[in-house]
């Protein structure tokens, strides 16, 4: 049967809440595609074991934040239902059971699948049991040499209250005895958080759970006492950050204040181990002050974030094929020449391709370029996250102490890289850099870079606008998009914006960009409807990480309703429901899960520049409330031809990919668009490496 018969008869209406799927439970089914990839038979070994590491993180941040929040309006008791009509209780409720599952299922393929076929090539995860005596004579050597001395054992009894148990931390419950009395006692012993999850074994290819060198020797921490059980277990906390803007006179101090505050958040989450007594399970209930369904039992090892430690294992035959980012032939130069990356710019503009273009000899280049130029007067920079050790960061701090204008606009907000930005803040105020930390209410989220260059004749903007992050890091991880551009409507837009961030200003006009959260809206809901205008002529394909905007939502139903057919690649959350009779059959989603995190965000309408004349735009917004209304954002019209095809080739290469990629169906459920072990014919991400080798090889063709 046809996914869309499932659902004749039972068209929801306008302001029917039937029209949306829920959002929690989309990013939960994203994060199952994900896990997904663990399942691959295709996928190297290694990297299997990476996406389940994958799904354990995203999952502890999808409970810091989301669960955590509706966990305080279900507390609360707010009225207010999500726009697919669940209160904060029935998604709770959905969560858990959706989550169990998820649980089991990473649980069967680590233990059942990855760890035995791990052993047959050589790498073994080992129990403390399973170790012969040479084995457990080295772990009592590491033990007593790295693990002891930064053990610290914590009692509960009336002069031990119970402890702080901070988020995301590994911790032993141990049930104790005293010879003497018979009494029994808790305690508790927090695995330590730097050091490695596995302890590794001499030969390099075996790992013991740190946990369990520890279990094997509480004697040592506990003298004179008989261990009656021990279990591991791992708290979640709230770690949502909430500003009151009365509190934000000065921002950096109330980052701090609140980073302090997210230490002690309430619990939302206590994984245990299956085996742990209703006496120990009861116990920590009780003082964490969780409802039951918040618990969740586990088999395995837990926190298996722990995996990405296996990614250092010199294995490279169960890893991806290295893959080096490519210079673009504009870009490339020969090894006694200097390349001056302005007039390349001056000559045309560029279009980079991350991972397959290198982030270093374009966006890098751009910035460390500019801070040696005597000529460059001023650059102007967003900062969202960033690298550890950040060449960008060197560039600005080295351009500052060479007297030129430098700002920089770090966003403090930027959840989980507080604690990262605030170092580099104060970095760059004390090199004399102009640093402002954005606006009261607003994420700055934008992808932005201003260069300003007195070349004698007058001075000139060249500019870099993105899609992805200014990190080198996940450059190399990250599918995104950047324009390097000496567009001066472009250059003019950019100074309009940094001097709405560092200053003040009401309705501020823009020439090319669609900014947040002033005309980005309102510009896309009149694309969409200028499709929409012209029924079956009209065609609208984007490219998002995700699509939660109800009225963004409603717009692209009433496109569809009209005859336009519609391309969606949503890599994670998507609330809309495609295929459905007289609402959305002729929308079609897809969500492409792979080696690369798929995170640019491209909109094309074949009509937006008028009839059969198309308008394309990348930036940093996807279709959310907070992207639309509590950011900062921008998006760039891609005006050059030659990109402009570029960017369509990269839209046609993602729809036709049937190695990576899902189709969402009417009733809100994904699957793959080639069954597991059935033949393809396109991956999406080999292609573009392909593509990315002709550019650095044929400069007639690169952009």
């Amino acid at each position: 049967m046809d996914q869309a018969d499932d659902v004749a008869g039972s068209t929801p209406a306008s302001g029917d809440p039937d029209r949306f799927v829920n959002r929690e439970l989309s990013w939960l089914d994203f994060n199952a595609r994900v896990l997904e990839c663990a399942a691959d038979p295709r996928v190297p070994l290694l990297e299997r074991a990476k996406f389940c590491a994958i799904f354990s993180q995203n999952l502890d941040e999808f409970f810091q934040v989301r669960v955590a929040g509706l966990a305080d309006q279900a507390i609360a008791r707010v009225g207010r239902t999500s726009p697919d009509g669940k209160s904060p209780d029935d998604q709770l409720r959905a969560i858990a059971e959706r989550v169990g599952d998820l649980v089991d299922r990473v649980e069967h393929l680590f233990l059942d699948e990855i760890v035995p076929a791990l052993a047959e090539v050589g790498i073994v995860f080992s129990s403390w049991h399973q170790l012969d005596e040479d084995d457990r004579e080295y772990l009592v050597e590491e033990f007593e040499a790295r693990i002891f001395p930064v053990l610290t054992p914590l009692a509960v009894d009336p002069g031990h209250p119970f402890p702080y148990i901070s988020s995301l931390s590994l911790n032993l419950a141990v049930v104790l005895r005293d010879p003497l009395t018979e009494e029994r006692r808790f305690a508790r012993v927090k695995v330590p958080p730097l050091l490695p999850r596995f302890v590794v074994m001499p030969d390099g290819e075996r790992f013991v759970p740190l946990e369990q060198v520890i279990a094997a020797h509480l004697d040592r921490l506990f003298p004179g006492m008989e261990v009656a059980g021990t279990f591991a277990f791992r708290v979640t906390r709230n770690a949502d950050l909430t500003l009151e803007e009365e509190e934000a006179d000065d921002l950096l101090a109330a980052v701090e204040m609140e980073l302090r505050r997210r230490r002690f958040g309430a619990a939302v989450r206590l994984e245990i181990d299956a085996e742990a007594t209703p006496e120990v399970r009861d116990l920590l209930v009780r003082e964490l002050d969780l409802a039951d369904e918040a618990v969740h039992e586990s088999a395995g090892p837990l926190d298996l974030g722990g995996l990405w430690a296996l990614r250092d294992l010199d294995r490279p035959d169960l890893k991806d094929p290295p893959w080096t980012p490519v210079t673009q032939a504009r870009l490339a130069t020969d090894e006694d020449e200097r390349l001056d990356i302005f007039s390349v710019i001056a000559d045309g503009d560029l279009l980079v391709h991350h991972p397959y273009d290198s982030f270093s000899t374009s966006v890098e280049e751009f910035v460390r370029q500019a801070s040696r130029d005597p000529k460059v007067l001023a650059i102007k920079l967003t900062l969202y996250r960033t690298s550890g050790d950040s060449s960008i960061i060197k560039s600005l701090i080295r351009a500052a102490e060479r007297g030129k204008q430098v700002a920089a606009l770090v966003e403090l907000k930027a959840r989980f890289d507080e604690a990262n930005n605030i170092g580099w803040a104060r970095a760059l105020e004390q090199a004399g850099v102009h640093v402002t930390y954005g606006l009261v209410g607003l994420k700055t989220h934008t992808k932005t870079a201003l260069v300003v260059r007195d070349e004698g004749t007058g001075v000139r903007s060249y500019c870099h606008i993105g899609t992805g992050n200014y990190n080198a890091k996940t450059a190399k991880l990250y599918e995104d998009l950047g324009i390097l551009t000496a567009d001066p409507l472009i250059g003019a837009d950019l100074a309009q914006l940094f001097n709405f961030l560092t200053g003040y200003g009401r309705n501020v006009q823009y020439r090319r960009l669609l900014v947040a959260p002033h005309p980005l809206r309102s510009r896309l809901t009149d694309l969409i409807d200028q499709e929409a205008a012209l029924g079956d002529r009209g065609r609208i394909t984007m490219k998002m990480n995700s699509l939660v905007d109800p009225t963004m939502i409603d717009h692209l139903y009433a496109a569809s309703q009209a005859g336009v057919e519609i391309d969606l690649v949503v890599r994670g959350i998507c609330c809309l429901r495609p295929g459905v009779p007289g609402l959305s059959e002729h929308i079609r989603v897809r969500s492409l899960i792979g080696r690369y995190l798929e995170h640019s965000r491209i909109f094309r309408f074949a009509n937006g520049a008028g009839p059969g004349a198309p308008l394309t735009y990348i930036g940093s917004a996807d279709l959310m409330p907070r992207n639309l209304d509590r950011r900062i954002e921008a998006m760039v019209p891609v005006v050059d031809e030659r990109l402009a095809r570029r960017v369509d080739e990269i839209l046609e290469v993602v729809l036709a990919d049937d190695a990576l990629a899902w189709s969402l169906g009417p009733d809100g459920g994904w699957r793959r668009v080639t069954a597991p072990g059935a033949p393809t014919t396109l991956d999406a991400h080999l292609r573009f490496q392909e593509l990315a080798l002709a550019r650095a090889r044929r400069p007639e063709v690169d952009a």
